[in-house]
């Protein structure tokens, strides 16, 4: 085939692929006798640019084997399918590959291979391939702070964002959502007001994506008006920015707004998505709202016709839970479509709602199986626990403990954190390691007096311990969100809002308590745990008996 003909199906192949046609641009390309390296590339790229990655990888080999030599485009794509794929052999071949003939060096390669070690869970090989390259970018200090959140590592994440502007490379809007995101997990609200100001200054908050970014760090933050605030400025129309807006509502109790705002939504005739009906599902639930979720629901499936994942159906059960209906429940678990497998979540999700209206016969059956899925899970052991200990049931407790270490099953310590001055302050339960651990306790001790002729009585419901009552009122006094608020209000005018975050769901008591501390302090509290946020403020919560 003459020149002039390849070069002409390689730009058919191009047109192909851009329209999403690979039938099309794989038929051009295997009718083709003669190709060159455009060619390759242009068909390794289009199948990655698609996530069909194992056959980019099959085309990678075909083309080693028909003799030509890989250049740094072709590598930056195959690397791509690599992390995809999640495959570090693969990788690791390719990386071979490119040391071999001094590729490696390339800024694209060296940001790819970086790219597909991290994703791929291998973080340390990913920081190696960025320490050794000769020149770095922005893409690489995206790729590195990226992997840092991606793994969990938030802290170091905004460390490497702080370094990154030192060196002198300039964020752009991958960098912010990445940072953004960091703060939103960590709850540093410093940190996100910080961002959020440069973020402004680049220009950067014409960008969905970090818009997007600033409303979920600020509401997750417990900062709702400054999420609503940063949405209401926008003059953006983009369901991305709507579903955050929705997803806020829903996260600090306000289910009918988020309802109010999907109305909205769909009057401006934007298209809801999967995660805009997750949102929604959610808020739904957490405030009660039974039969809107359920028309929400058959919205999504009847007229958007969105099949629901796990998570829809995860939402449904918690709605229906919440609502007492823990059959109906039960019914959607069993009832969901072959491919949609149940996990150990939504089989909790039931289990806490059993533990919630006192269901002790259903709770021992949906336990098993969350065992069943999750046998290291130490919620469900936790759970059933609780039930037990609510009946005093001691020995039933002694069991399930005993069967928790039978398995070598450990419980999550709670922990609890609190932002002051960009500085955050941890507390564990019984924890003495902070400096002012003696003060809390102490100022604790004459806050539950305070709180008890105010009609306060400990819930000693929440002790999984057969214990005397003067050491379950110690026990439920050193929880560390209590142990957080003690500091807070220690150290803290009192005029400003309280903000703790918990890894775990607040317990029975510790919610009554916050009440009355509010009440007594004339603070306004806002707890953010597992499942939503709690606005605490002249003895009420923002969750009703929804949380």
């Amino acid at each position: 085939m003459p020149k002039k003909n390849v070069m002409s199906c390689n730009i058919l192949i191009g047109g192909f692929v851009q329209n999403g046609e690979l039938g099309n641009a794989r038929k051009v390309f295997d009718e083709m006798p003669e190709r060159n390296i455009a060619t390759w590339n242009g068909m390794i790229t289009g199948l990655t640019d698609f996530e069909c990655n194992e056959e980019a990888l099959r085309v990678l080999y075909e083309m080693r084997v028909s003799g030509f030599y890989l250049d740094e485009f072709t590598l930056g794509s195959a690397l791509r399918g690599c992390a995809g794929l999640r495959s570090l052999n693969a990788g690791r071949q390719i990386h071979a590959y490119a040391v071999k003939y001094g590729l490696e060096v390339n800024v694209v390669v060296g940001s790819s291979l970086a790219h597909m070690y991290i994703k791929s869970g291998s973080l340390a090989e990913g920081e190696n391939v960025i320490k050794s390259m000769p020149v770095h970018s922005v893409a690489v200090y995206n790729t590195l702070i990226t992997g840092r959140a991606q793994s969990g590592c938030n802290e170091e994440a905004l460390n490497q964002y702080h370094i990154m502007k030192i060196s002198g490379f300039k964020p752009d809007k991958i960098t912010f959502v990445t940072v953004l995101s960091s703060c939103s997990q960590l709850a540093t609200l410093g940190q996100g007001q910080q961002i959020h100001a440069e973020a402004i200054k680049s220009g950067a908050t014409s960008s969905v994506s970090v818009l997007s970014s600033l409303i979920s760090m600020y509401s997750r933050c417990g900062c709702f008006k400054d999420a609503l605030k940063s949405f209401s400025e926008t003059k953006i129309h983009d369901v991305v920015l709507w579903s955050s807006m929705i997803a806020a509502y829903g996260f600090h109790g306000m289910g009918k707004e988020a309802v109010e705002l999907f109305n909205q939504m769909e009057k401006e005739e934007l298209v809801p998505n999967d995660v805009t009906f997750l949102s929604l599902l959610y808020a739904c639930s957490h405030c009660g709202l039974k039969d809107e979720g359920i028309k929400i629901f058959d919205l999504m499936t009847e007229k958007y016709k969105l099949a629901p994942q796990l998570e829809h159906y995860t939402c449904v059960v918690d709605l229906l839970g919440r609502s007492g209906c823990l059959e109906e429940a039960e019914n959607v678990i069993r009832s969901m479509p072959v491919n949609v497998k149940a996990d150990s979540i939504i089989w909790k999700t039931l289990l806490s709602a059993c533990r919630k209206y006192r269901n002790a016969d259903m709770a021992k059956r949906i336990a098993e199986e969350v065992i069943r899925v999750d046998p290291h899970d130490s919620a469900s052991y936790v759970l059933l626990s609780n039930i037990q200990a609510s009946a005093k049931q001691w020995h039933g407790v002694s069991d399930y403990r005993k069967a928790m270490r039978d398995r070598r099953v450990k419980k999550e310590p709670g922990v609890s954190w609190f932002e002051m001055k960009n500085q955050v302050h941890q507390f564990c339960m019984k924890d003495k390691s902070h400096p002012d651990s003696e003060k809390i306790k102490l100022y604790l001790n004459e806050l539950t007096g305070e709180m008890k002729l105010l009609g306060y009585k400990p819930d000693y419901g929440s002790i999984l311990h057969d214990m005397d009552l003067e050491e379950k009122e110690d026990d439920l006094g050193q929880h560390s969100e209590k142990l957080a608020i003690a500091f807070a209000l220690m150290n803290t005018p009192d005029c400003v809002p309280i903000r703790i975050m918990k890894n775990l769901r607040v317990c029975n008591d510790c919610h009554v308590a916050i009440k009355y501390i509010s009440t007594i302090k004339k603070r306004e509290i806002i707890v953010r745990d597992t499942s939503r946020f709690h606005h605490f403020k002249e003895g009420q919560c923002s969750c009703g008996d929804y949380w």
